[in-house]
């Protein structure tokens, strides 16, 4: 009895990779978008980031950088069958996108695909005052009496309703709070027209990309992992770009340089840009020895109240 159970128990590593292209912030996703990459654990492997830096890199013909564990997923319902258990072990890659996977169904999709609410470079989407937002108060008013109170509360923090500061790393909260009030088509209800915007994904893989995108946003903000996503060479301006594409906000320039150059993160390479409109900018390039000389912590991204003061 005991091996016909486990035998129904399947372990698969699920990636969340992570580029940044052209100012926008990239994951790659299979089965044209609906999914992000999995596949079963090697026992031949000697780790799990071994396996899974083996399986991505065969998948995407490109090197992971930066590698960490995210969560395990082990609902009981993150399977098709019945009789079957399927354990998720996730993790978080940062890479350099591929302008051809090799594989059908593969390819590159903006995250802000998935959860269009999160982009607030230019402010608040206009969707949220006149879609999520009704509908999240509708679904605390129709609650118990004794939840009421609760509910708004979280509408009004997750979302920054009510004069509620936005909290860029709430990713998973606020996907969360849509799924309980069941505004997305995951949550398995009568979908409500119009549809929320934000395109669906198979079981729970916009959840575990929910949860990558929460961790990275956290982790650039004390660590300098988004070096792994910039090329040798880059201008402050791309380097800028770029953090603020993983946050979805805007940064103050000059505080943003100003954090730059007291961290001292980078260094001039001597060269310039060329062959693009405008002044020729200074390029630099990320002082790999910083990682070895101290501890960075505590350093803070300098985010704009308002997103298009930069």
């Amino acid at each position: 009895m005991t091996e016909s159970i486990e035998s129904r128990v399947y372990a698969e590593l699920v990636a969340v990779l992570v580029a940044v292209t052209d100012g926008q912030p990239r994951v790659l996703t299979t089965e044209d978008a609906r999914a992000l990459p999995a596949g079963p654990f090697q026992s031949a492997h000697r780790s799990l980031q071994a396996g899974l830096r083996a399986w991505v890199e065969a998948r995407t013909h490109h090197p992971l950088g930066y590698v960490e564990q995210l969560y395990t997923f082990a609902d009981s319902d993150r399977a098709d069958q019945a009789d079957t258990r399927i354990i998720s072990i996730s993790y978080l890659g940062l890479t350099r996108e591929q302008a051809h996977t090799g594989a059908a169904g593969v390819g590159w999709q903006s995250w802000y695909r998935y959860f269009p609410w999160e982009d607030r470079r230019e402010g608040a989407a206009s969707f949220v005052a006149s879609v999520i937002e009704p509908r999240l108060r509708a679904w605390a008013a129709s609650g118990p009496a004794a939840q009421r109170g609760r509910r708004y509360d979280r509408v009004a923090i997750t979302f920054a309703l009510d004069g509620a500061a936005w909290n860029e790393d709430m990713v998973l909260q606020r996907y969360e709070l849509l799924y309980e009030a069941g505004l997305v088509p995951e949550a398995g209800r009568r979908p409500i027209r119009p549809a929320l915007p934000g395109t669906p994904m198979i079981h729970d893989h916009r959840r575990i990309l929910a949860t990558g995108i929460a961790r990275l946003r956290a982790k650039i903000k004390y660590r300098p992992v988004v070096f792994e996503l910039m090329p040798e060479a880059f201008t402050l301006l791309q380097l800028q770009q770029t953090v603020e594409a993983l946050a979805g906000r805007g940064l103050h320039k000059q505080n943003f340089r100003r954090l730059i150059e007291q961290q001292e993160l980078v260094e001039e390479t001597g060269g310039m840009t060329s062959g693009a409109a405008g002044r020729p900018a200074k390029l630099f390039r990320f002082r790999r020895g910083v990682m070895l000389e101290r501890a960075i912590s505590g350093s803070k991204l300098p985010l704009a109240r308002e997103p298009h003061l930069v």
